[in-house]
C-alpha cells in the first residue's frame, strides 16, 4: 500500500498502523477545532489553551522567512497535527510495547541508559512513551520529566517560562508550535547541584505527513551543572514531514549547561526548528549539534548573554546530501559587559547538497569588553555540491574585540589519491578526511555517540558514492 492511500485511510478510520503500532490520530489541518481538540485531549488548564488559540491567530498573519530554503512545498493542511501511539507513558523500559521497542532500540536507549545515562525522555510522534529518572536524581531535588506531567505538577513553573524567550510572535515557526506542540521534556536543576551523568531526550517521527511540535524547557539554577543530550530520527517516506520543536533554555547566575544534538532526520523531514538561551551572570552555555538529515533545514540556536562575564560557545556540524539543503548556523547577543563567546561551524557539501552558515554576532551598546571570535569552514565535496557563509556582525560597542574567519574549499583529488595509494577505498579514504574535520564535535560526546556519528558519516559518505 502506497503512503498516499495509506494516509487517506488513517484520516478516515483515525488509526494509523506503522511498525505495528495504533495510533489516534486528529485529521489534518490547521484551524481552531484541531487546536481545541488537542488540548481537551491533553486535559491542559485553561491558560495553555489560549495560548494555542492566541498563537494561531499569529501564525494565520506571519509569512514565510524571507530567507533560507524554499518552503512552498509544505501543505499546511495535510499536516497531522497529533498523533498519539497506542501505549501509556510508563516508567520502565520493559513495560514499552514491543513495536515501540524496536523504534527506539534503532537509537540505542536501553544501551546508552545502561552504560552513562541516568535519565532518558523517549517520544515516539506527540507522545512520550517511556519516561525514566533515577532515584538519586530525586534525592538532589533534580525534576526531570515530560511536559504534560509538568504542567500537571509544576504549572506555575511552567507558566513562568512556557514561550517566554521564543514567543509566538518570534516567526512563523514559533507561532505554528504554539498552537500546535505536543510533548517535549521539562528540566530543572536546582541551585548548587552538579548533575553526575548526562540527561537525554529522542524524539522519533514514525508517522508520514506527521507534524512534531515537542517543547522543551531547561532551567540551570544558580551555581548549577549539567548536560543534556537531544537525539531526532525521522523513517523516510514519500510524503514531506514537518518538525517545529522549540528549546528554551535558562542559564542562571554562575550555572552552566553543555546541550548536545545529534539530528538524523530523513530526507523527507522540514527541519523548523527554534532554540534560544539567556544567559546571567558568570553563567556559561555551550550548544554543540551535529545535522545530518532532513529534506530542508533552518536552524540557528541562539544565545543572549544578558549578564555581566556570561559565556557562549557554539559549535556545529552538518553534512548535507542530495537532495537536501540545510541552512544552519547560530546568533550570539552580547548585552552585558565582560561577555564572551566563540562561534565555530564545520559543513561539508556532497551529491549535490546545498550547505549555509548564515550567523548572527551582534555587541549592543554598552556591552564593554565583550570579545567574540567567529569560525566557518566548508567543504565542497564534488562541482555539484554548493557552500554558502553568510556572517552578520553588527557591533554597537567601540570598546570590543571581534575575529572573523570564513574557509571554503575542496577536498582536493590528491588527498584522495593519497590515501587510496595506501590501500583505502574512495569511500575508505573521504570518509577518514570527514572523521577528522568533524573531530571538535565528536570528542565532545559520550563514546557511544561518537560511534554512531562515524558509523552515520559512513552511511552518507557510501550514498553518495554509491
Amino acid at each position: 500500500m502506497n503512503d498516499v492511500r495509506r494516509i487517506k485511510e488513517a484520516f478516515e478510520s483515525r488509526v494509523v498502523e506503522r511498525l505495528d503500532t495504533e495510533y489516534e490520530v486528529l485529521i489534518p489541518g490547521l484551524n481552531e477545532d484541531v487546536v481545541k481538540e488537542i488540548s481537551k485531549v491533553k486535559d491542559e488548564p485553561e491558560w495553555m489553551e489560549a495560548i494555542r488559540l492566541n498563537s494561531l491567530e499569529i501564525f494565520k498573519k506571519k509569512k514565510d522567512p524571507r530567507f533560507g530554503p524554499t518552503l512552498e512545498e509544505i501543505d499546511y493542511d495535510k499536516v497531522v497535527a497529533y498523533a498519539r501511539p497506542g501505549a501509556k507513558k510508563t516508567r520502565s523500559w520493559d513495560e514499552v510495547p514491543e513495536e515501540i521497542k524496536e523504534a527506539f532500540d534503532k537509537l540505542g536507549i536501553p544501551e546508552a541508559e545502561r552504560k552513562i545515562l541516568a535519565g532518558v525522555e523517549a517520544q515516539l510522534d506527540s507522545e512520550v512513551v517511556y519516561s525514566h529518572v533515577k532515584k538519586v536524581f530525586d534525592k538532589l531535588g533534580i525534576i526531570f520529566t515530560d511536559m504534560d506531567t509538568a504542567i500537571r505538577k509544576y504549572p506555575d513553573l511552567v507558566k513562568k517560562y512556557f514561550m517566554k524567550i521564543v514567543p509566538p510572535t518570534d516567526h512563523k515557526f514559533a507561532a505554528l508550535h504554539g498552537a500546535l506542540w505536543s510533548g517535549g521534556a521539562f528540566l530543572y536543576v536546582p541551585k548548587g547541584v552538579k548533575v553526575p551523568m548526562p540527561l537525554q531526550s529522542f524524539f522519533m517521527v514514525n508517522l508520514p505527513s506527521m507534524g512534531q511540535f515537542e517543547h522543551t524547557i531547561i532551567i540551570v539554577d544558580e551555581g548549577a551543572e549539567a548536560t543534556y543530550i537531544e537525539g531526532c530520527s525521522a523513517p523516510l517516506y514519500g510524503v514531506h514531514n514537518l518538525h517545529a520543536g522549540v528549546v528554551e533554555v535558562y542559564v542562571m547566575k554562575g550555572a552552566k549547561l553543555k546541550y548536545l544534538t545529534i539530528q538524523n532526520w530523513s530526507k523527507s523531514v522540514f527541519n523548523m526548528e527554534t532554540k534560544r538561551a539567556v544567559v546571567e551572570e558568570e553563567g556559561i552555555m555551550e550548544w554543540i549539534s551535529a545535522s545530518f538529515g532532513s529534506y530542508k533545514s533552518m536552524v540557528y540556536p541562539s544565545v543572549i548573554l544578558k549578564g555581566k562575564n556570561s559565556h557562549a560557545n557554539v559549535i556545529s556540524v552538518s553534512l548535507t546530501g542530495k537532495d537536501q539543503h540545510i541552512d544552519a548556523g547560530t546568533k550570539v547577543y552580547h548585552i552585558a559587559p565582560d561577555t564572551t563567546s566563540t562561534i565555530s561551524s564545520k559543513s561539508i557539501s556532497m551529491a549535490g547538497g546545498w550547505g549555509v552558515f548564515r550567523a548572527l554576532l551582534r555587541i549592543s551598546k554598552g556591552a564593554k569588553g565583550a570579545k567574540s571570535s567567529v569560525e566557518c569552514t566548508s567543504v565542497m565535496m564534488d562541482n555539484e555540491s554548493r557552500s554558502d557563509t553568510v556572517p552578520i556582525l553588527e557591533i554597537l560597542e567601540q570598546d570590543s574585540d571581534v575575529g572573523h574567519e570564513a574557509r571554503i574549499g575542496r577536498i582536493s583529488d590528491e588527498e584522495i589519491f593519497y590515501l587510496m595509494s595506501r590501500g583505502l577505498s574512495e569511500m575508505e579514504a573521504k570518509t577518514l578526511i570527514i572523521r577528522g574535520y568533524m573531530e571538535p564535535v565528536i570528542e565532545e560526546l559520550p563514546l557511544e555517540y561518537a560511534i554512531e556519528i562515524n558509523r552515520l558519516i559512513s552511511m552518507e559518505i557510501e550514498g553518495s558514492i554509491g
